[in-house]
């Protein structure tokens, strides 16, 4: 017998993936954990019959089950192959770290976290912490700046180019790969190959920058670890060069300013991270909850058919997990609406489970633990400088990021700059 999910009796408060979900996800979000915890719906980029899973067990269930495939090359089904939604085979991301199985994805992943120890990650602490001081005292001398652009996203670029060894004149450009990479607008599918052709296109230059002039950097180490073992193609190395900054730069520039919009909304919250000297990565962890920057992990496909909480789904069925629908489950976290940075217990999904979790996660709680505690030590009457509801989100399915987060450093810093426009 074919189990379904019942049909709710009323639609949720927006429908997924439209303008007014992005501006507030988290009211949708709750009504389907709680009436359709595994939704099918049209995805909007190639009307595509989707199915979105919104409850933590369940996330963390096909995170964690080897028939939700990554591979979406091998095992979907026409209509998402139709729509463009995969990426092409024979090319470097179509056989990247994001979208393979084991025993591919194991290799890949194996020399990248020989890169990504922990001995390494402390070592890159002193590169953090001199780069969000640099923006610091940029910032510093203006009564207002805008977090995305002249702190978060210049700290993340920074970083980045700092490990990576790669010029961060560039990081604009990859900016906006990025968001042409993950369109929510069918309209701009056409757009989505070349952007990740872009992508890939400065790793192979980076890449082959190292090899002829190699120095202390992840880069370098990786291309040195490859020599050593031969186990890597010179494509793969550059799909994992181009994983690493796929994940290192905007996704860590969008954790940073959603963290800080956050504080703002919860000052006393915010003067609990000031107050406490120690270690900031119980904050980070909670803000990482409460709104990550990875609204949804990449699309999953069953490679059979499978039934979750009570739903048949379709061999070669294209599944979304709900990160930031999962991180406010109720069944797991007590009071979830709540920001509350002395939050015990439960950890969150806001990177991942599994096989797949982010592979940069250590790095971005490192950058997290440092750039935004620092904000608001060096301004401590930090402030929003526009309304709360002119602050907007971008429209994208899978990452969660401000457009801009005006703030200044005071209250009257505000009005001075007000005064002068």
């Amino acid at each position: 017998m074919t189990l379904t999910t019942p049909t709710p009796t009323h639609q949720p408060p927006a429908a997924l993936f439209s303008p007014a979900y992005y501006q507030d996800p988290h009211t949708t979000l709750a009504w389907l954990r709680e009436n359709s915890p595994v939704h099918e719906f049209r995805f909007p980029a190639g009307d595509v019959r989707t199915w979105l899973v919104t409850r933590y067990d369940d996330v963390k269930a096909v995170l964690a089950d080897q028939r939700f495939s990554a591979e979406a090359a091998t095992w979907a089904n026409d209509e998402f192959r139709a729509a463009g939604l995969v990426a092409a085979e024979g090319t470097i991301l179509g056989r990247g770290i994001s979208v393979v199985d084991p025993p591919h994805h194991t290799k890949l992943r194996r020399r990248a976290m020989g890169a990504f120890t922990t001995r390494q990650v402390e070592q890159w602490r002193t590169t953090v912490r001199e780069q969000v001081d640099r923006v610091l005292d940029d910032c510093s001398g203006r009564d207002t700046f805008d977090v995305m652009d002249d702190y978060a996203g210049e700290v993340s670029a920074g970083v980045l180019g700092e490990i990576l060894g790669m010029r961060i004149e560039r990081h604009r450009e990859l900016v906006s790969a990025l968001n042409e990479a993950f369109p929510s607008d069918p309209a701009l599918m056409h757009k989505v190959p070349e952007a990740f052709g872009r992508i890939c296109e400065y790793a192979a230059e980076l890449v082959a920058d190292k090899r002829s002039k190699p120095a202390d950097d992840l880069t370098s180490a990786l291309i040195r670890g490859v020599d050593d073992d031969e186990e890597l193609t010179e494509d793969e190395l550059i799909g994992l060069v181009a994983a690493i900054i796929m994940g290192g730069s905007d996704t860590v520039r969008g954790f940073i300013g959603n963290a800080v919009l956050s504080l703002l909304d919860h000052p006393g919250q915010a003067e609990l991270l000031r107050a406490n000297p120690g270690p900031a990565e119980p904050a980070v962890e909670e803000l990482l909850r409460y709104d990550g920057a990875l609204s949804t992990a990449l699309f999953r496909v069953t490679t059979q058919e499978v039934e979750l909480a009570g739903t048949v789904l379709p061999a070669g069925a294209p599944v979304i997990v709900g990160l930031l629908a999962a991180n406010r489950d109720p069944r797991r976290f007590e009071r979830p609406e709540l920001l509350d940075l002395g939050r015990q217990g439960a950890r969150h999904v806001g990177f991942g489970h599994g096989l797949h979790n982010c592979l940069g996660a250590a790095l971005a709680r490192l950058e997290g633990a440092i750039a935004i505690p620092a904000l608001f030590d060096r301004f401590p009457e930090l402030v929003l400088d526009a309304p709360r509801d002119s602050v907007r989100y971008i429209d994208n399915w899978a990452i969660r990021r401000l457009v801009a987060l005006p703030v200044a450093a005071s209250a009257k810093a505000a009005a001075r700059a007000s005064r002068s426009a």
